[in-house]
């Protein structure tokens, strides 16, 4: 089966992005440098992209992301990025010399409905309790945007500059990482439907969603900071969780998921027209909102 068309309907939607580790291993193991790498890496590509994040979790071997993209194009541009970095910089990190990513990412539009969107932020925030790792969202050791949305501050970040280190080890200079490191500052953006709220009216609902995942928690026997942050990065999960394909579109109403899904098989039967017309050397028009080829926005310096 060929690979969905990434699809933007307009830019008041959220986009959930997942992106998963081959074989599941644990290559993403939290320590406090490779969560200073993962947050300076979306911060320098934030600046680059004009990338508006409202939450991020990295596990031990995927990640979330709740990104607010202009165009399908910018997102691409983004996660390309990012993935790129930080595959890099964990697979030098453990002494891993093959892909660190599975496949590419996964984007699911959701819907304009507040209660679709919550829903996602409250999902992601549930990551790494519901599979009992840890007792609330604020323990997680790794990469995370929790205590972040609770305090509206900024979360701070490295970013290692390594083709310059390069170019100096190249010409005999020192080349420390140390020399090359700088920091950044990751901004979060609200969710398009909390554009109104202020800051502590934002924060006040995270921290009732957060209190509600720790009742949840209440009791429950969990693995613990300590021994995530003590798993073989090269290993990975015992058990097979069940995997159900990722829906198109994230939506409560049935007629905004129907809306949704009717705007993008008519978008596809656009593109396929557009695209014949484009192979065969004709003037192609494609439509909006969808991924066209040669039309990719070149990086922002």
């Amino acid at each position: 089966m060929g690979r969905k068309t990434r699809y933007l309907p307009d830019d008041t939607h959220l986009v959930e992005v997942t992106c998963r580790v081959i074989q599941r291993r644990f290559l993403l193991r939290p320590s406090p440098w490779l969560k200073a790498m993962i947050v300076g890496t979306l911060a320098r590509f934030q600046e680059r992209h004009g990338m508006r994040i409202c939450g991020l979790i990295y596990l031990s071997n995927h990640c979330h992301l709740l990104l607010r993209p202009e165009t399908v194009e910018q997102l691409a541009g983004f996660m390309r990025d990012v993935n790129s970095k930080i595959a890099r910089e964990a697979g030098r990190l453990h002494d891993w010399r093959e892909k660190l990513w599975g496949r590419r990412y996964t984007d699911v539009v959701t819907s304009h409905e507040p209660e679709a969107q919550v829903d996602r932020l409250r999902y992601l925030l549930e990551q790494g309790c519901k599979e009992g790792l840890v007792a609330s969202p604020r323990h997680w050791p790794g990469a995370s945007s929790t205590r972040a949305l609770l305090s509206g501050e900024r979360i701070e970040g490295l970013w290692i500059d390594r083709t310059e280190q390069y170019r100096a080890g190249e010409r005999g200079e020192p080349n420390a990482d140390a020399l090359f490191t700088s920091v950044h500052q990751l901004e979060l953006s609200p969710l398009p439907c909390w554009d109104e709220l202020a800051p502590p009216q934002r924060q006040a609902k995270i921290r009732a969603m957060v209190r509600e995942i720790e009742r949840q928690t209440e009791g429950v026997e969990v693995l613990g900071k300590k021994a995530i942050c003590e798993q073989d990065p090269h290993d990975r999960p015992a058990s097979h969780p069940r995997r159900t394909p990722a829906p198109r579109f994230h939506a409560v109403a049935p007629q905004v998921r129907r809306a949704l899904e009717i705007g993008y098989h008519l978008m596809r039967i656009a593109y396929r027209q557009a695209f014949e017309d484009w192979r065969a050397g004709k003037m192609a028009k494609f439509p909006a909102g969808c991924f066209a080829p040669g039309r990719f926005v070149p990086l922002r310096r």
